[in-house]
């Protein structure tokens, strides 16, 4: 009832009752105002693929010859205008086909353009990517409130192909296009109307009457203004060109990432001219569609699209009640509000409900940056002391401590009060889940929920199994994971499951090149250089050199002899105080601003300890653990493998995968690697028998 509330709500002009015809649906009103209104059958959400602007080109023939008074286009999906450009289209096209594709749709958007009428597009929800550059085609965009807009191609290793690289720049300020491309960020209705890239922002209701404003030109469409004028020179441009690499440097280096800095070349060069920028836009994106970074970018957005089509169904679950209020515990609740359900959080103590609460509004504040939508987030979020809401609630997520006795203790007062069909989860990192499920009446409805830190950015939750767990418990786990807006990935409980298993030989490496004396700003500049989005030293501070010492320990408990030893060091410093960044001294020590104090690497003079295996001593002790997990069973699909590394410990996304990387780079070749590590450093470098399985 209320979807179709929602749809009746939306001003679609006559189009509402015209028939479907292909992706769109159009109609004439008495102002003879065309409308054309697009609506891509059997999905949720708008894509602009080669189907979509083809019919396109045969509505504007059809309006050439009506010629109406105006063009309005919009959506007719509630989430919004038009999620991008359709990435299944350049999955198996060669490089030809996508050359003659953006050709088409560069020519049937000029026409759209070029048409004597006014045209107007109205957006709302997200519009993204080659949605945007559609309404970018039109003379003025009515931006409804709710709307985002945003240019996400440089994800995927490219940059807009479809006009947006010079209709942005011509129509908004410069520089803040140019921002939006090269960030990837998506930018609110309100913020996009101050840079000059919609020329409206109206509620839903007042939608008719803004379209009856611009057809009398009282809204007036405006032009990138003074910055867009000086920016026609070239040598304005260069100077903020040079500023623009600058700061890209500091977050993707251009050998590896070269997308940013062709758009910023291609800007710099054609922007005082739109039909010269267009042709080098064209030629851009081409080149960049051949690179393996975009190549293996692209991979990992379907690695994605896979994680999340694992989703079987909707998992039935309203309540959501957490026990423990820590760190993790607080996180888990607050993202769970912000999604929208109903939580309610409980412990044993006052005082880290109250720290909870006061952590969760601040990261709805940052994330949702919309008061009324933070409140609304807050009510959702009961603090629940005495537990109640364990009766209610259709799944119950314990995240206390890493105590076996604790967590069991607690099961046996949860489990009686659970309500029919509601499931127990578990947030443990590392403890077997038949252990911990000893005792459970019913172990069947019992599973692992393993979310990381911090979760507001942190994509991945492995969903545990073990050999009790039911179908539809699983299921269900692995449909609210989807519905929390994260990615599931399915493993068996074993030490470590997968991303700890892996993540911590990495980690374990690093500490023991400390001890040999070896820089560990060097360390941490080496695995950056290699694509991991921060290096092991930093990371053990990170995440807490206690943390890292107890799972550190577990994980060698369970191993054995196949996981490194641990400086002794180490737990000197934890017994001391120094547990990282989170007690401003570890590793490194600490800012005010909680930055570690990092001195350059081109400062540090000892080439001695200059090894030229550091990389490898890291890298590749990480992609053993993940062979031998394969070999054990833990996780098989070797897609969603490299989707839980990369979206699980930001394994270089660029190299499409860990197992992608290293069938790329040769399994021979890798394991003779590893035999010469362990020749030089020890048995911690044996080959798993494992690396067989991607022979075959």
């Amino acid at each position: 009832m209320l979807s179709a509330l929602s749809d009746r709500s939306r001003e679609l002009g006559p189009a509402r009752l015209a028939e479907q015809d292909g992706n769109w649906r159009s109609g004439m009103d008495e102002d003879y105002v065309y409308w054309l209104v697009l609506d891509c059958p059997g999905k949720s959400v708008n894509t602009i693929g080669r189907d979509v602007l083809t019919e396109l080109s045969r509505h504007i023939d059809h309006i050439v010859d009506q010629k109406p008074a105006a063009v309005v286009i919009r959506s007719g999906k509630p989430a919004g205008f038009a999620a991008g450009a359709d990435i299944n289209q350049f999955k198996d096209a060669s490089t030809g086909d996508i050359r003659g594709m953006l050709k088409e749709g560069h020519l049937v958007l000029d026409r759209l353009a070029d048409l004597n009428c006014k045209t107007i597009a109205i957006v709302h929800g997200h519009c993204l990517g080659g949605g945007l550059e559609l309404a970018l085609a039109c003379d003025m965009r009515i931006a409804v409130s709710d709307a985002t807009l945003g240019f996400p191609e440089v994800m995927l290793g490219l940059h807009p192909g479809l006009g947006g690289t010079y209709r942005s720049t011509m129509i908004a300020d410069p520089v803040e296009a140019m921002t939006m491309m090269l960030t990837g960020k998506s930018m609110r209705a309100k913020k996009a109307k101050s840079i000059g890239l919609v020329d409206a922002v109206v509620e839903e209701r007042h939608v008719a009457s803004a379209v009856t404003a611009a057809l009398r030109g009282e809204l007036g469409s405006k032009s990138g203004g003074i910055k867009s004028q000086a920016f026609g020179f070239k040598p304005a441009r260069s100077l903020a060109a040079r500023q623009m690499r600058k700061k890209t440097a500091e977050k993707a280096p251009k050998s590896t990432y070269p997308a940013p800095y062709k758009l910023i070349d291609l800007w710099e060069e054609h922007g005082g001219s739109p039909r010269s920028m267009q042709e080098a836009e064209l030629q851009s994106f081409a080149e960049l569609i051949e690179s393996e970074t975009s190549r293996n970018l692209v991979r990992v957005f379907f690695l994605r699209e896979k994680m999340r089509g694992l989703r079987t169904g909707k998992s039935g679950v309203k309540h959501v009640h957490v026990i423990g209020a820590g760190a993790m515990g607080g996180e888990i609740a607050a993202w769970a509000a912000k999604q929208g359900f109903r939580v309610t959080l409980g412990d044993v103590a006052l005082k880290p409900m109250g720290k909870a609460i006061k952590s969760a509004a601040r990261m709805l504040e940052k994330v949702l940056k919309d008061p009324i939508k933070v409140r609304d987030a807050l009510d959702r979020l009961m603090p629940d002391v005495d537990n109640l809401g364990v009766s209610r609630a259709d799944i119950v997520i314990e995240a206390v401590p890493e105590k076996l006795d604790l967590k069991r203790r607690i099961y046996a007062d949860v489990e009686p009060r659970l309500k029919e069909g509601a499931i127990l989860a578990t947030n443990t990192s590392a403890l077997p889940l038949p252990d911990l499920a000893e005792g459970l009446a019913d172990p069947s409805r019992f599973v692992g929920l393993h979310f990381f830190n911090p979760v507001s950015r942190m994509q991945l939750i492995e969903i545990v199994s073990h050999d009790k767990v039911s179908d539809e418990t699983r299921d269900m786990a692995t449909n609210f994971a989807v519905e929390l807006s994260r990615l599931p990935a399915p493993v068996a409980s074993a030490p470590g499951f997968l991303v700890n298993r892996a993540l911590l030989p990495y980690m374990a490496e690093a500490l023991i090149m400390v001890d040999e004396g070896i820089p560990k700003e060097r360390i941490d500049a080496r695995a950056e250089a290699f694509g991991m989005p921060m290096g092991p030293v930093e990371l053990n501070d990170q995440v807490g050199l206690d943390v890292a010492l107890d799972v550190a320990t577990s994980l060698r408990e369970r191993l054995g002899g196949s996981f490194p030893e641990t400086p002794a060091w180490l737990r000197q410093m934890v017994e001391k105080g120094q547990l990282g960044r989170k007690s401003g001294e570890g590793l490194y020590e600490y800012d005010e601003k909680s930055k570690p104090k990092k001195r350059p690497v081109d400062a540090l003079k000892d080439d001695s300890k200059d090894d030229p295996n550091l990389t490898d001593r890291l890298i590749l002790p990480m992609l053993n653990a993940i062979v031998a997990s394969m070999r054990e069973g833990v996780i098989t699909d070797e897609e969603i493998i490299d989707g839980a590394m990369i979206f699980g410990t930001g394994f270089a996304p660029f190299r499409g995968g860990p197992l992608h990387y290293a069938r790329k780079r040769g399994v021979d070749d890798i394991v003779a690697k590893l035999d010469a590590l362990k020749e030089k450093h020890g048995a911690r470098f044996t080959p798993d028998a494992g690396w067989d399985l991607l022979r075959n």
